[in-house]
């Protein structure tokens, strides 16, 4: 059981790595492409990877699942989560919005007790709050962070948090790499149901950066730009099956506060990549939060877990 922990809270590190560069890929096309044309050419790329991963994995007959209902509404709520968090990005620094989004820890450790009956131990409730007051620091509310798009974040945060209990409720039956081919066929689906609403509805440009990334029309990528967000299509693929692996291994609570390494990634992109410069805040935040994560850890490993949650998707 230890060292099917230690496998979980690896993968949920990598994978949260894995989407940091994403992310920052995202943020480069931006000002230029519709998010429906950055979601399709990614989902198109990462369908083959994915069919071949299911395949090797579990067999393409497991994507006929009696749980399929579950994993489509998992799949969607995890579109929504992702499209509200690269709507953010193009309006705020990647520190900030990262900032924001992981406020995902504190939710699901929240969370895990009343969805998954899951003994969440105080001491891990006390670590998830240093580490929302590192996130507080971070953030640095008096530079004007808290625009109408920091809301997007907080969106995607809530929703994100939902769907990882929800693959720690099904992850017993299910595996990594069918959960991650129906988020997406969930993308796919996404991005042309936005592109057709947009291109129906004939809206113009705003001059927010945020609404423009989602109304602005399809254009013919570059090579370069063609590569990036087609890049984002094997890390989504790589990312998905990590991220779902990580919750079917290790209880929800405890995988949680390892989500705050993205807060060591995001700066770091920013910085070398958009010229964001990570200030004294940046530094002390991430401190707390690295710190409360391994306290959580320690916690963890000294405290007995509840049975696991059942694994009956309605």
């Amino acid at each position: 059981m230890h060292n099917r922990t230690l496998l979980g809270i690896l993968c949920l590190c990598l994978g949260v790595l894995v989407f940091s560069i994403q992310d920052a890929l995202i943020k480069a096309v931006a000002g230029t492409y519709p998010v429906s044309e950055a979601l399709l050419i990614r989902a198109v790329v990462a369908l083959p990877i994915l069919l071949l991963l299911v395949h090797r994995d579990v067999g393409l007959p497991a994507l006929a699942s009696p749980n399929w209902r579950f994993l489509a509404t998992r799949s969607m709520i995890l579109f929504v989560s992702y499209c509200a968090y690269y709507l953010a990005i193009p309006a705020l620094p990647i520190a900030d919005a990262a900032a924001l989004f992981f406020l995902t820890p504190l939710l699901i450790m929240t969370m895990a007790g009343p969805y998954l009956g899951e003994r969440v131990p105080w001491q891990s409730l006390a670590a998830g709050t240093v580490g929302l007051f590192g996130v507080v620091i971070m953030v640095n509310p008096g530079a004007g962070i808290f625009e109408w798009a920091a809301l997007l974040s907080l969106a995607s945060a809530f929703l994100y948090s939902f769907s990882q209990l929800m693959a720690r409720k099904v992850g017993v039956t299910e595996s990594a790499t069918t959960m991650a081919f129906y988020q997406n066929a969930a993308y796919l689906f996404g991005a042309v149901l936005i592109t057709t609403i947009f291109s129906a509805a004939g809206f113009q440009q705003t001059g927010h950066p945020s609404l423009d990334f989602l109304m602005r029309p399809w254009i013919w990528p570059s090579l370069r730009d063609f590569l990036m967000m087609g890049a984002c299509g094997i890390i989504a693929a790589v990312g998905m099956v990590l991220l779902g692996q990580a919750y079917r291994l290790t209880p929800a609570n405890k995988a949680a506060t390892f989500e705050y390494t993205g807060l060591l990634w995001a700066p770091l992109w920013g910085y070398l990549l958009f010229a964001e410069v990570p200030g004294t805040g940046t530094v002390i935040g991430a401190l707390l939060i690295v710190g409360a994560g391994i306290f959580a850890l320690n916690v963890g490993t000294r405290t007995p877990q509840a049975a696991p949650a059942s694994a009956t998707a309605d």
